[in-house]
């Protein structure tokens, strides 16, 4: 409904099979709707529209994040919190290839992705400190390193420095 906020906020979205074929689905629906209310649907060409086809307000998006949370007992955060999630989970399944997540999140600086967006995730601590105890302790050496399929859970160690 208003301009996007900079030039790289319009872009090509890659999405994964999954979210494509619920999108198609989705779209099929609107367009059920809209036949059935042919004039009184107010066709906004949106995603996101409401069963007139109005933009869906921001508070009932809020409503209904806040019922799934609460529906699947998971930690509170604001909906936002989504796009900081995938950024993060998008450089893991990546194996941190910033560029790329950058082009889909529309950052025109790398750094925002590196510095606001993505955070640190304990079982990749875990990971690490499991991998370092199987290259340097275990005798394996550095070649024959693989990541195990669930590291050993040693709980938080407090470090001094």
């Amino acid at each position: 409904m208003k301009k996007p906020k900079t030039a790289t906020s319009t872009r090509k979205f890659f999405l994964p099979k999954t979210v494509a074929e619920m999108l198609v689905e989705w779209k099929r629906d609107q367009d059920f709707t809209k036949e059935a209310l042919g004039s009184e649907y107010a066709d906004s060409d949106l995603v996101m529209a409401n069963s007139l086809g109005m933009p869906t307000e921001q508070s009932h998006i809020t409503a209904l994040f806040a019922a799934l949370i609460e529906k699947n007992d998971l930690p509170k955060v604001v909906f936002h919190s989504l796009r900081h999630s995938s950024i993060t989970y998008k450089l893991k399944l990546n194996g941190g290839d910033i560029k790329s997540v950058q082009g889909a999140s529309g950052h025109a600086q790398a750094q925002m992705v590196t510095e606001q967006y993505s955070h640190i995730l304990d079982d990749d601590r875990k990971n690490n400190a499991a991998l370092f105890e199987r290259a340097f302790y275990s005798g394996k050496g550095v070649e024959s390193v693989e990541a195990p399929a669930e590291p050993e859970d040693t709980g938080p160690v407090t470090l001094l420095a």
